[in-house]
């Protein structure tokens, strides 16, 4: 039987190299894209999701469940899309942003009467929102420049 393991192969000789390491910076937006963003907006759109049965406001402000829900996800699948599509997404960064001003502003709009533990929540997530997504469109577009 021939040994087919690919232990200690080096690529650098493969006449194919220098194209297959352009065409990887060229995919990879020449640089680190918000890849350093990436795990936190996903962990803050979980968070926002699952919000209302931590801080157990789901009899409360019933809206506000479904909202935060919405929202949450919205932000998760964001963060999930700029992981597996980094070089297309480079646009939507902004789109957190916006979500977290939403989230903040709709704890009123959506929500009747809010205590303060749910002002708190909303504000706190909505503002890491709009911090992180400033952040991965000042990255996005940085290296877009570049």
């Amino acid at each position: 039987m021939s040994n087919l393991s690919h232990t200690g192969r080096d690529l650098s000789g493969h006449p194919d190299a220098e194209e297959m390491r352009a065409r990887h910076d060229r995919v990879m937006g020449g640089g680190r894209t918000t890849a350093m963003a990436d795990a936190p907006v996903f962990l803050l759109g979980l968070y926002c999701a699952v919000s209302p049965w931590v801080l157990h406001f789901t009899a409360s402000q019933s809206s506000l469940v479904t909202h935060n829900l919405v929202i949450g996800i919205a932000i998760a699948v964001l963060a999930l899309c700029f992981t597996a599509m980094p070089e297309r997404m480079t646009g939507m960064s902004l789109a957190i942003c916006a979500l977290g001003v939403w989230l903040i502003v709709s704890t009123w709009v959506v929500g009747s009467g809010p205590d303060l533990g749910v002002i708190l929540n909303n504000v706190i997530v909505g503002g890491l929102a709009v911090v992180l997504g400033a952040v991965c469109a000042g990255v996005a577009f940085k290296n877009k420049k570049t």
